[in-house]
Parts: C-alpha cells; sequence; structure tokens
C-alpha cells in the first residue's frame, strides 16, 4: 500500500518505523499543536456557526418586522429600515417605480434628518446608478461606488457614501422598486450581506403586494361608501345641483385630485351624436373663480373625446384649456364619461391635478370609471323617477280641472241663474243690490276656477309659481298696512315668458309702493289678466299722486312697458284715487 504524489512512493512501513524513530517529546509537542489547530478550527466553526444563527435571527426579526403591518407607505419605511440593521449599515434607501417603470415615483430614505434632506435638495428620479438598476434589475454590490462607470456623482451638501448595495424588489415577478443600502460599517458588503438583503428583497415583494391588496380593497370600500352617499343624497335632495357638487367634491377626494368639475350638454335632448358642445355644471377645489357655465367643445377636447367615445381618458394636459383666465393651472387630468347604459352618455367627470404632481395611474381608472358609471346611474333614476312623479302630479291636476269644469263651475252657473232669475222677480231696491252682489261674486269665482284649470293644465311650472310670488309681493307690500286689498287674477297666467313674469313682479311691487306711500287710501284692486295682452291693473281710492312727488317710479313702469312693447298709463279713478294701467302684448 502506497501513498503519494507526483510519481514518489513511501511505504507505510517506512512511515511508522521513522516514527518510532522519532524522540517522544517531539511527539507529544506535535501532537499538541495539532489539536489546538483543531480547537481553533472548530472555534471558528462554532463562531461562524452563531454568526450564521445571529443572521437567519436577525433576517427573520426583519422579515416578521416588515410582514407586521398593511399600511403601504409604512411597509416601506419598515422594509428600509429592517435592511440597514441587518447588515449593519448607516443609509439605506426604497425607491419605487414609476406606471412606465421608467424613473422614481417614489423614494423612501432612512439615515439622514430632515435638515440634511432639505440641504441635498430633490430627491432622486432614477438616474446615475439608480438608473442602472433599473435597467439591469439585479444584486449590484460595489466596495467604492463612485469608480463605477454608471455613478454620476452626488448634489452639493449630500453626505459622502462609498460602499453599496443594490437588490431589486419584485412583486409578482415584477419588479416594484429597488433597495438601496450604503456606508456598511467596518468595511464593504459581503457575499453573505448580498443573500441576506436579496432573502428580505423577497419578504419584501410580499409584504408590498399584501399591503397593495388591503390598499386596493380599501380604496374599493372607498368607492362604494362614496357612490352609497350619491343615492342617499338624491332620495333625500330636491336639487340636483347639490348632488353635482357632491360627486365632483368625492372625486376630488378619492383621486387625490386638486381639482373637479363635470360638464353636460349644452342641450340634453339632443341625441349623444349631435351635441357639439358640453357646459360646465358643478366644480370644486378652485380657490378662486369658478367654471360653472364654461363651455366645452367635443372636438378638440379631451373631454369631448372621452364623452364621444364613451371611454375613460388619461392625459398629461387636457386638450383644450378650460381653466383659461383663472389663476389656476390644471396639469394630470382624467376624464371619464357619465354612462348610464351601454348606448347612453349624459355627460364627462374629471379629475385634475396641479402640473409637476404625478400622472394618474391606469390602475386607478378603473374604480374611478366604475364610480362615474353608478353615479350615472343614480342621476338618471332619479331624473325619470322625478318625470314620474310629475306626471302623476299632472294627471292627477287634470283629473281635479275635469271636476272643476265639469261640475263645480257648472253647478256655480246654475246658483248664478237662479239669482238672476230672483233679481228679476224682486222689487225691493235692497235685496236687488245685494243679489246683484251676490251674482258679482259667483262670476268672480267662476273666473277664478277657470284661472285655477288653466294653472292645473299649465304643469308643474306653469303659472303657479308666478301667481305664488305675485301673491307673496301684495302681502309683503300691503300686510302691514289697514288698506282693504282684493286681487283678481285670470287667464292662463303660465304661458308668461321669464322676462314678462319679471316686468309683472316689478310693475305691481312699484304701483303697490306708491299707493301705500303717497295715495292715503283705504282701499287698493290690483287686476292681472293675461289674454292676448297682459294686464295689470292697480287702482286706489286715495288723493291721487301729488305734483310734487317724484316721478321716477312711474318712469321705470313706463320704460318697462316700452321694452315689452306695451303702454303704461296714469289716470284718475272714477270717486277718486289713482289708476294705474299697464299693459304689454304677450307675445
Amino acid at each position: 500500500m502506497f501513498l503519494g504524489g507526483k510519481g514518489s512512493a513511501v511505504s507505510v512501513e517506512k512511515v511508522v518505523e521513522k516514527a518510532e524513530k522519532t524522540p517522544p517529546s517531539v511527539r507529544s509537542t506535535l501532537s499538541q499543536l495539532r489539536l489546538r489547530e483543531l480547537l481553533r478550527e472548530v472555534q471558528d466553526s462554532l463562531e461562524q456557526m452563531a454568526d450564521v444563527r445571529d443572521h437567519l435571527d436577525g433576517l427573520l426579526e426583519a422579515m416578521l418586522a416588515v410582514s407586521s403591518g398593511l399600511e403601504l407607505d409604512t411597509t416601506l419605511r419598515r422594509i428600509v429600515q429592517a435592511a440597514i440593521e441587518l447588515v449593519d449599515c448607516r443609509y439605506g434607501a426604497l425607491g419605487v417605480l414609476d406606471a412606465d417603470g421608467a424613473g422614481l415615483a417614489q423614494f423612501v430614505y432612512e439615515g439622514i434628518d430632515e435638515q440634511a434632506r432639505d440641504e441635498i435638495g430633490a430627491l432622486p428620479t432614477g438616474h446615475g446608478l439608480l438608473g442602472l438598476l433599473i435597467e439591469q434589475p439585479k444584486p449590484l454590490r460595489l466596495d467604492e461606488l463612485s469608480h463605477h462607470p454608471a455613478s454620476s456623482g452626488f448634489p452639493a451638501n449630500h453626505p459622502p457614501m462609498h460602499s453599496f448595495l443594490g437588490v431589486p424588489v419584485r412583486v409578482r415577478d415584477e419588479v416594484f422598486g429597488n433597495l438601496y443600502l450604503t456606508e456598511k460599517t467596518g468595511g464593504p458588503f459581503t457575499d453573505d450581506d448580498e443573500v441576506i438583503v436579496q432573502a428580505l428583497a423577497a419578504a419584501a415583494g410580499i409584504a408590498v403586494e399584501n399591503a397593495r391588496l388591503f390598499e386596493e380593497a380599501r380604496q374599493q370600500q372607498r368607492w362604494q361608501e362614496a357612490t352609497s352617499e350619491v343615492r342617499a343624497e338624491l332620495l333625500a335632495t330636491a336639487d340636483p345641483g347639490d348632488v353635482l357638487s357632491l360627486i365632483a367634491h368625492r372625486v376630488l377626494t378619492l383621486t387625490g385630485s386638486d381639482y373637479a368639475f363635470l360638464a353636460h350638454p349644452e342641450d340634453p335632448e339632443l341625441p349623444a351624436g349631435e351635441v357639439s358642445t358640453l357646459v360646465v355644471s358643478a366644480c370644486t377645489g378652485l380657490r378662486g373663480g369658478t367654471l360653472d357655465g364654461r363651455a366645452i367643445p367635443i372636438d378638440g377636447s379631451t373631454c369631448g373625446a372621452a364623452y364621444r367615445e364613451a371611454t375613460p381618458k388619461i392625459a398629461d394636459r387636457l386638450v383644450y384649456d378650460v381653466s383659461a383666465g383663472l389663476d389656476e393651472e390644471f396639469g394630470p387630468a382624467m376624464a371619464l364619461p357619465l354612462r348610464a347604459s351601454a348606448d347612453s352618455v349624459s355627460g364627462v367627470l374629471v379629475a385634475v391635478r396641479r402640473p409637476g404632481r404625478e400622472p394618474f395611474r391606469r390602475s386607478a381608472l378603473s374604480l374611478a370609471a366604475s364610480f362615474a358609471d353608478q353615479a350615472a346611474i343614480a342621476l338618471k333614476r332619479a331624473e325619470d323617477q322625478r318625470r314620474l312623479y310629475e306626471f302623476e302630479v299632472l294627471e292627477d291636476r287634470d283629473r281635479i280641472a275635469r271636476d272643476l269644469h265639469d261640475q263645480v263651475v257648472q253647478r256655480l252657473f246654475a246658483h248664478g241663474l237662479r239669482l238672476q232669475s230672483a233679481k228679476a222677480r224682486t222689487r225691493v231696491p235692497e235685496v236687488q243690490r245685494r243679489l246683484g252682489e251676490l251674482i258679482e261674486d259667483v262670476q268672480s269665482i267662476v273666473s277664478e276656477i277657470r284661472t285655477a284649470v288653466f294653472d292645473l293644465h299649465g304643469g308643474l311650472q306653469g303659472s303657479t309659481g308666478l301667481r305664488k310670488r305675485l301673491g307673496e309681493i301684495i302681502a309683503e307690500i300691503t300686510g302691514e298696512t289697514a288698506l282693504q286689498t282684493t286681487v283678481r287674477m285670470a287667464g292662463p297666467i303660465g304661458v308668461l315668458s321669464p322676462g314678462l313674469g319679471e316686468h309683472a313682479e316689478a310693475v305691481i311691487r312699484e304701483a303697490l309702493s306708491n299707493v301705500v306711500r303717497h295715495a292715503r287710501a283705504s282701499t287698493v284692486t290690483v287686476n292681472v289678466y293675461v289674454g292676448d295682452m297682459v294686464t295689470i291693473d292697480v287702482t286706489d281710492d286715495g288723493v291721487g299722486i301729488p305734483e310734487t312727488v317724484a316721478r321716477s317710479g312711474l318712469h321705470n313702469l313706463s320704460r318697462r312697458a316700452a321694452d315689452a312693447g306695451g303702454v303704461c298709463t296714469v289716470d284718475n279713478a272714477d270717486g277718486g284715487g289713482t289708476r294705474i294701467s299697464w299693459t304689454a302684448p304677450l307675445n
């Protein structure tokens, strides 16, 4: 049997014979040296095992710390803190990639205080060595980072950094960002540090995914709560404008925008293909001024494209500057069509951020678009319910009008005829006078009922509103006086245009004000009649209008009559007093 190498061989017997000839003291010394060497090796191995155990314990603690929360921002900061403690370095950061994966959208750092942060200036955006890690997402370990060709140096007031370790953080095989560590205590980063940080990055990816899923679930809950709030508001309020403002405000809050507005077709009855202009109906977020009433062309605008194509749009800037003339400036925007159905778009909901802010992410588009669709459906249902209610009211009014005309008016006519017959048969003057007054009252009642029938047929927006306003004006001016007031209104007052209705209100207010201030009258009669002409007659039994009184108010009445194509006359009333007659053509 031989032991040897390189062509030589030594017999075992000769080795044993040589050892037997060695003095005992030398053999003892050699044995002790070998034992000490073995003990040192065992000790080194134990120390290495202890270091590995400590590293594993530290890694386990770091993983537990990283995965202990569900808030994304908090989780990112915990990842950086755990990495710093794990490899014993001074500075650490985590750069989150933007939506395109070409730069950094967020930079979470540790080890630099706020004063130093302010002195350094803007945070990194993904250039130089950080950009290399974005382009080539794999571990990078350097003893001196300034020697690397991709290093672009540091800005002024930046603390010196030498050793460097960068590791990508992946979420479901997609690079979420990169973990950067610098200035390891006691020398450069080691292979063990790289392995440990890679393991931490893998755990960090799972923690980030969990935090993302939690944030998405919470966002979905917020959008659902906003949708429920809009529906509840539609049921509780009669003013759609309040609901539109609520929708704009909720979108502004949930998308992290600075401004939000809604725009609807200028003529809502037109088919979507024929709409050429959108008009802003509600806005929020502006510090001064408003967008309400501003027109947005369908052609050549981001809002118009979202409306016509019925597709949500994200843009770095709105095409067609709807903020012209305001102190505000618009940047990234998201335009959402209000789709009540697949083929029905009632408007657009737009969220806007200031210039320089992060663009809207595609991932947020689906939730926002779903909210816009739900809001459109809720608005459509509320409009349908309102129209159904109006139809029911109109149907009920038609029934009442028929009953009044076919029953009440006919019975009054019969009573009037009987009164006229009784008046013709009596020869007592006092009885004839009283019967004559009753006949006039019946005629007046019939006239008022006919006017009510006109009002009932006039729809919800008919003459009832104008009649009510005129009555309120008369009560407001004469209510605190001793005047005995008689008011008669006849004819289809509901056909008056808004402008003519405004004239009527102003004429009655001015004429009654003259009676109260100057006439010293005890009675005043107001007649409003609508036929081919609108006639307003105000008669009092006072002393008339003195010559010394300024006639600016009467001049105003004449000017209003002339503007409406009519005339205004002021005459002495029969038996004393003043009669103001104001007439204007209905059309």
